[in-house]
């Protein structure tokens, strides 16, 4: 630090862990004389939706030379304190609410705490780049004696992960930017330590679990050093931690410079004595690897939206499609390339992204620019009519760079790929900082590609990317000796409908446009009680179905809010919405060639 006293300090201490209390004092050492404005963010970088973190704060009162100062509210987030005196320290004391077990916000009860800075940590105007130290303290009480804590923030003296590990105390940051970009976590968890590329990385579980912490070490290793070969070493980080909170059932990450907060299922970990990779584990291995390949791709490379956060309104690009759709290619291609899953396993979950894309006539009507420009107040805010009005950059996002690669390799024999494309975006853009313009994708297919096949596919990749096309995949996938199919997911006669999550009540959760159901009349937010006289259960409604065949007429009796209404429905074929990748039988010595190039083997 370039001064032993730092322009900010920042106190934090879970003040009351049964009422979820955080205690949280900012203190600025020469605050503006015309009166000093703090501000809480709007939103966390990586979720894209505003948030309003400042109504979980409950008190707040400013003090100077220990008298009381008046704070004025200026919006939903921001505070002014009146004028100091010259010279004296001025300290903003509030409490924070702490009640949301997910990875964007803050949680706090007598078992652990976990927040994030943005929840907790008000910015300081005119001293946001200046460095800043923060105190964090263990809960007072014989009960929290044996907490311990972890964070990728470095303590004030010594480097994070270091020897100091897992201890509360004082930690500091280079700006405010650092500060909030390192999740925190207190209590008593496990913790398991493995090197890749000779970089530290720390996973830390909390919530009871069974874990065999070799085997999930020994898969996030291999998963880790190829994304680090895939850029190049170093690694841009020189300590990584995997905070992770374990559910009966839950999922969700986010990424941050050094770290990334997890939410999983404690089914999904693997335990000691599991034969084979059962889909739970995978999805966890392929959440892991999303968010750790955001080291590198939106924590670094970043689109110039970003360059810097403005974290007090909206910051709109529409480039999520590849900042998050060209991670989710990246994060299952991780787990096949590394060897920690077989190729059929992988398109087995190729297939599942295709099939959840094609499902929703959405990608018909919104292109994965305007999802992204749109995350905000569509993709953050879905409702029931959701599948039929957007189209996920995630997903989407993510077979775009799959047609993308597959013509890369496929029009320059192999010799270049969507990995070049990543690399060159690495040394123009994150190593330099340099944010990424709306058409800077483009322009770096361009140049890997060359003058001929880099022009033609910029060209291809902005209309995938503006348009509402399907994308070629069948005919790109069979040159790299990949047949896909479709087939109906079910055998059951088609109704067009989704039923809400649950085993009691046969809740409509979604409604597919054109389908019987739409025809019919049926809605949202309707519960199904009776199909031909008969009483309905949420696990029925397809019993029932696979007695009956397409263009039979049935009815149907649902509660729509408290009247009950009648419904003539005639049924469909079953629709075929289930995709299926395998190899071909057959394959020539170029297709062989270039999928092993692809996928590693």
């Amino acid at each position: 630090m370039p001064s032993a006293v730092p322009a900010v300090e920042y106190r934090i201490r879970p003040s009351n862990p049964g009422a979820h209390l955080f205690a949280v004092s900012c203190t600025v050492r020469a605050p503006d004389p015309a009166g000093q404005i703090f501000r809480l963010p709007a939103w966390i970088p990586g979720s894209y939706m505003i948030r309003d973190f400042a109504r979980n704060i409950v008190t707040l009162r400013a003090e100077c030379a220990g008298r009381a100062c008046a704070v004025e509210k200026l919006d939903k987030h921001s505070w002014r304190v009146a004028p100091t005196p010259a010279g004296a320290a001025l300290t903003l004391h509030y409490e924070v609410y702490a009640w949301d077990l997910s990875v964007r916000s803050a949680h706090l009860d007598d078992s652990h705490g976990f927040f994030n800075g943005t929840s907790v940590f008000v910015a300081v105007e005119g001293h946001t780049e200046a460095p800043c130290e923060v105190i964090i303290e263990r809960p007072e009480g014989a009960p929290f004696r044996g907490w311990r804590l972890i964070t990728a923030l470095p303590p004030a003296v010594g480097r994070a992960g270091g020897t100091a590990g897992c201890r509360f105390g004082r930690f500091r940051a280079r700006d405010y930017d650092e500060l909030i970009d390192h999740p925190v976590e207190m209590g008593d968890f496990t913790l398991a330590r493995f090197e890749a590329a000779g970089v530290p990385h720390d996973i830390a579980l909390t919530g009871r679990h069974d874990c065999d912490l070799d085997r999930l070490c020994a898969d996030l290793e291999r998963i880790c050093a190829w994304q680090i070969d895939l850029f190049g070493a170093p690694a841009p980080v020189d300590y990584y931690l995997f905070l992770t909170m374990v559910v009966g059932d839950g999922y969700g990450g986010l990424e941050h410079r050094a770290s990334t907060a997890l939410l999983c299922a404690r089914d999904e970990l693997p335990w000691k004595g599991m034969e084979g990779l059962p889909d739970g584990y995978k999805s966890f291995l392929g959440l892991c690897s999303h968010e750790y390949f955001h080291t590198w791709n939106v924590k670094r490379i970043k689109p110039a939206a970003f360059t810097p956060y403005d974290l007090t309104r909206e910051n709109h690009t529409r480039l999520l499609w590849a900042f998050e759709g060209f991670t989710s290619y990246y994060d299952d291609l991780a787990l096949v390339r590394s060897g920690v899953i077989g190729v059929e396993d992988y398109l087995g979950l190729l297939a599942k992204t295709v099939s959840n894309v094609m499902r929703g006539s959405g990608r018909q009507k919104q292109s994965v620019a305007e999802s992204s420009f749109d995350a905000w107040t569509k993709y953050y805010r879905q409702d029931e009519n959701a599948p039929n009005a957007i189209v996920s950059y995630y997903a989407k996002g993510a077979l775009i760079a799959l047609a993308l690669d597959l013509q890369l390799r496929a029009g320059s024999e192999g010799r270049c790929s969507l990995d070049d494309v990543m690399r060159k975006l690495w040394g123009d853009h994150g190593q330099t900082g340099v944010g990424v313009a709306e058409d800077g994708i483009y322009q770096a297919v361009r140049e890997v590609g060359g003058t001929v096949l880099g022009k033609r596919l910029a060209r291809w990749l902005q209309q995938a990317v503006e348009g509402t096309d399907d994308l070629p995949l069948e005919r790109l996938l069979k040159g790299f000796g990949v047949e896909l199919a479709v087939e109906p997911a079910s055998t059951a006669p088609g109704v067009g409908l989704k039923l809400a999550p649950g085993d009691s009540e046969a809740r409509i959760a979604n409604v597919y446009d054109g389908g019987p159901a739409q025809r019919a009349g049926l809605s949202a937010g309707d519960v199904l009680i009776a199909l031909d006289g008969l009483k309905l259960t949420a696990k029925g409604l397809e019993t029932q179905l696979k007695r009956r065949r397409p263009r039979d007429r049935i009815e149907l009796h649902a509660f729509r809010r408290d009247e009950l209404r009648v419904f003539q429905v005639e049924l469909a074929e079953p629709q075929a919405d289930k995709y299926v990748l395998k190899l071909a039988a057959r394959s020539g010595e170029r297709a062989a060639a270039l999928r092993k190039g692809w996928l590693g083997a």
